[in-house]
């Protein structure tokens, strides 16, 4: 067993057997800075909910999940600090792009949409305000950078792409039908709960028989923009489940950025953990 990888948030190790443990830490990062200060819980509610989502949408596509038993995995992670945050996953030739599906007209798109521009080969008639609805969630790849940022992508650059990396498989078209059904499952249960799913970014891979599998972490407040439901407001930057109240802190004491942060107060610390507490209580129907 060695460990390949030390993430922002998550430990992973290869058991070099054709199977990975991965850790998720109560690690937090903003502004490509990972903190000095541990969100209680965190990474316990993110391998909560990948998990629930796993289970969730099973019927659509395989995914890596093997096991969340520690008994099932080296005796290394017996001790109860890897309780509830780590699991055993199948190892996977990984497609080199996130897949996002973007649902709501915002961020990014929505600066491009102000200007008239099209959005990564995407182009909208009607008229949007700001966090509105689309007719149709879409999907807007980027590229994985081994270093610095990745680079957004349309859907039919991924495709061309893997049309030529894997000939004969049709796997960008495979992906992009696999990520929107995804979406739009998640997408309703999360509405029934009171969390509106505004996009988020998948990563698949392939197993040993070539076959498409679902990899990664699934649908967290990491990976994702949720909202709060029952504050939705069209026209409006709706309050998020994610980072955005310690992100916002980080900006209102000139500390966004700053890799010389010391500690983050426990009474934004608690805050934080408690809207990650919400988020998985919500969606799966039970907290941690």
């Amino acid at each position: 067993m060695k460990k390949i990888i030390s993430g922002k948030v998550r430990e992973v190790y290869d058991l070099e057997d054709g199977r990975m443990v991965i850790v998720t830490t109560d690690r937090i990062s903003a502004f490509d800075v990972i903190l000095p200060t541990m969100i209680t819980d965190k990474g316990k509610v993110l391998n909560a909910l990948s998990n629930f989502w796993f289970d969730f949408t099973k019927d659509i596509v395989k995914n890596h999940m093997i096991s969340s038993d520690l008994k099932d995995m080296p005796e290394e992670f017996s001790s109860p600090e890897f309780e509830g945050r780590t699991i055993l996953v199948k190892k996977l030739k990984m497609i080199p792009y996130e897949v996002i599906v973007r649902g709501y007209m915002f961020g990014s798109m929505y600066e491009a949409y102000k200007k008239g521009e099209p959005f990564l080969g995407h182009s909208f008639d009607k008229e949007y305000k700001q966090a509105e609805k689309l007719d149709e969630p879409i999907v807007t790849p980027s590229t994985k950078a081994a270093e610095g940022h990745d680079i957004n992508v349309t859907i039919d650059y991924m495709k061309k792409d893997l049309d030529e990396k894997f000939p004969g498989k049709d796997l960008g078209s495979k992906i992009e039908k696999t990520a929107l059904a995804i979406y739009k499952k998640c997408y309703e249960h999360a509405l029934k709960n009171g969390i509106i799913i505004a996009d988020t970014k998948f990563e698949f891979g392939l197993d040993e028989n070539g076959e498409l599998v679902l990899g990664d972490e699934v649908l967290t407040p990491d990976s994702s923009r949720f909202w709060n439901a029952e504050t939705y407001k069209v026209g409006t930057s709706p309050a998020s489940y994610d980072k955005q109240f310690i992100r916002d802190w980080l900006k209102e004491n000139n500390l966004a950025g700053d890799p010389t942060i010391k500690s983050v107060p426990a009474e934004v610390v608690a805050e934080t953990s408690k809207l990650y507490h919400e988020c998985v209580k919500k969606i799966t129907g039970k907290d941690l």
